[in-house]
């Protein structure tokens, strides 16, 4: 896949802090810099997501690789488990996320919190009321509200990415361990084979 929109110019000391901190501009900012006021308030509510702190953040990161998984962007789904890699999170159990439902290392509170994100990908959403108890007395109110607004934000962000036609930049190549291929149902995009 190559960009539906042109990478626009970013400014140098915002170019340079990105290289800094990540080894190169993502992408996303790229393109999303056509319209700076946007990306700048992209920018600005991705840094505050990032303080939340009411869910744990392996769970977030887990549900946000399951809805990459699921939406088929392969660009989330590498910066991600490059995150996990940076988290400590145990990389052999993120790799596992593309197959999660197959998978036999993942604990029944991770299980539900994919599901979850799965559910809340599907169109129209298929959140039961059972999976949505189960996590509100294991999380409580606080944590499963941040995790499902941390979700609607990493579909956005999953849903954009796919739309503009961005790829894996190779983030994970820092991983160890391979992505597992994502395997089910039919038409389900096997997004770890371009991660």
């Amino acid at each position: 896949m190559t960009l539906r929109v042109p990478k626009a110019e970013l400014p140098a000391e915002l170019r340079e802090n990105m290289i800094k901190q990540l080894g190169a501009v993502p992408e996303p900012v790229e393109v999303l810099w056509n319209q700076p006021g946007l990306a700048a308030s992209n920018q600005r509510f991705s840094a505050e997501v990032g303080t939340w702190d009411a869910a744990d953040a392996g769970l977030k990161t887990f549900a946000h690789m399951a809805v990459a998984a699921q939406v088929g962007c392969s660009w989330c789904l590498d910066v991600n488990y490059f995150l996990a890699l940076n988290q400590n999170l145990d990389l052999a159990k993120a790799s596992q996320v593309p197959r999660w439902r197959q998978s036999e290392v993942f604990t029944p509170l991770e299980r539900d919190v994919l599901a979850y994100a799965e559910a809340m990908t599907n169109t129209p959403p298929t959140v039961t009321d059972e999976l949505s108890k189960s996590l509100l007395d294991r999380l409580g109110p606080a944590a499963l509200v941040e995790l499902t607004v941390f979700i609607g934000f990493a579909n956005m962000a999953a849903r954009c990415n796919t739309a503009h036609g961005i790829t894996s930049q190779g983030y994970s190549d820092a991983c160890e361990i391979p992505l597992a291929p994502r395997t089910g149902n039919a038409g389900d995009h096997d997004v770890a084979s371009t991660a």
